[in-house]
């Protein structure tokens, strides 16, 4: 019995000192069968309520090997809580030059968390809403299983 609990608080220990501290936001929104269309804007809604910390913003994406690019072109729109809207074109590149998946995982599945904005400052709390849709000039885009957002307060700034 002594040994089961001693095992118990060794794992209980191990699952909170892993915990995400930083992290403000996060969500992923998975595609349709692998395929993103161009009409298809990913919207996320992130509750800001810290306007002295830094923060980092990151892209995620999961792609499969079946992605035919090895960039990938991005339009993202960030609307602040006062209505403000700011546009980005964004080039992210998810393979190297030779062919070589740059993101996390093996076999099939790469997730790439990728920066977008670092060290930003939010000046109003509140619901800042961030649409991104794919640019890549294609009605339908292969091998994109999902795309998301994570927010996350900068360290040692």
């Amino acid at each position: 019995m002594l040994k089961t609990n001693t095992i118990i608080v060794i794992i209980s220990i191990f699952a909170l000192a892993s915990c995400d501290r930083n992290g403000v936001y996060e969500e992923n929104i998975n595609t349709s069968n692998g395929l993103w269309a161009e009409n298809n804007v990913a919207k996320f809604i992130a509750p800001i309520a810290d306007t002295v910390s830094y923060h980092n913003i990151f892209i995620n994406i999961r792609n499969n090997t079946d992605y035919p690019n090895c960039n990938l072109y991005l339009f993202i729109a960030t609307t602040s809580p006062t209505g403000a809207t700011l546009l980005d074109t964004v080039e992210y590149f998810l393979a190297d030059d030779q062919g070589k998946w740059l993101g996390k995982g093996f076999g099939y599945i790469r997730d790439s968390q990728i920066p977008y904005k670092r060290n930003v400052r939010f000046p109003k709390k509140g619901d800042y809403r961030f649409e991104i849709k794919q640019a890549m000039r294609t009605d339908s885009l292969t091998g994109i299983a999902s795309v998301g957002i994570r927010i996350e307060k900068s360290i040692g700034r």
